[in-house]
């Protein structure tokens, strides 16, 4: 596929570090209650829940994301250049299934360098996996459906290079890796789709995961860290069940 001729091609996608973890719990969740909405029910979103294609136990098939999310997503998506999709990867994330990334990348790192110490190993998982949480004060971002996973695609539907595989753990997966002109020759093309992307996302009100060129956040703590916002308005949330439904019409609020 030819480079775009388009703006969001133009702007390079700056360098940012990535954020002080321990600082997410400082900032306070105001929730707003927005519904978990599905993806795969918009004609302008195309939706391809990965861990549940890779077959990660307990993977849902379907990517849910808050409802704000889903409207800046088509915002994104209406930025694109003509022949190009947004492609949804995943969305909110079950505890058991972000338990399951963050030990199977800590396992393979204990085989794979052990030249690693405990604390390099965890600080190298991070970079790829937040660490599971389900405190109320601090939840894992995709427990939120604030965080999204996303690429492109063409208007076929063929995934666009990206320079790396959607959660490839390497220093080529950092959002700003491809900047760099020593890979103009080999990913040139890649930079652009990359430069699209964070540009289309960003300018929707997203945040970007400086590690994850795929990771974008809105309205989590993650969110509010990157923007400095004063609280997050999404905290822990799932998708509604038929049993949650019945205890709300019957008044049975406090019962679970």
């Amino acid at each position: 596929m030819t480079n775009p001729k388009t703006p969001l091609a133009e702007a390079p996608i700056p360098d940012h570090p990535l954020p002080d973890w321990s600082a997410l719990r400082d900032i306070p969740i105001v929730e707003r209650n927005d519904p978990l909405l599905p993806t795969s029910l918009s004609p302008g979103l195309a939706t391809y829940p990965a861990y549940y294609k890779m077959g990660v136990p307990h993977a849902v098939d379907e990517c849910f994301v808050r409802r704000e999310v889903f409207d800046r997503l088509m915002l994104a998506s209406q930025r694109l250049p003509a022949g190009m999709r947004l492609v949804v990867l995943d969305g909110w994330r079950p505890f058991i299934v972000q338990q399951y990334l963050f030990d199977t990348l800590i396992n393979l790192l204990q085989h794979a360098r052990p030249d690693l110490d405990a604390d390099a190993r965890y600080a190298f998982t991070r970079t790829l996996v937040s660490p599971p949480s389900t405190d109320p004060e601090a939840p894992s971002p995709h427990l939120t459906g604030g965080s999204v996973d996303v690429t492109l695609s063409d208007a076929d539907g063929r995934l666009l290079d990206m320079g790396t595989l959607f959660d490839e753990a390497s220093p080529l997966s950092w959002s700003a890796a491809l900047e760099d002109p020593v890979h103009d020759d080999r990913y040139g093309e890649a930079r652009v789709h990359r430069r699209i992307l964070y540009n289309a996302m960003t300018g929707a009100g997203f945040t970007n995961l400086p590690s994850e060129w795929w990771h974008y956040d809105f309205g989590n703590q993650l969110w509010a860290l990157h923007r400095g916002e004063p609280r997050a308005i999404y905290g822990a949330t799932r998708p509604p069940g038929v049993e949650r439904l019945w205890q709300h019409q019957l008044g049975l609020k406090g019962h679970s």
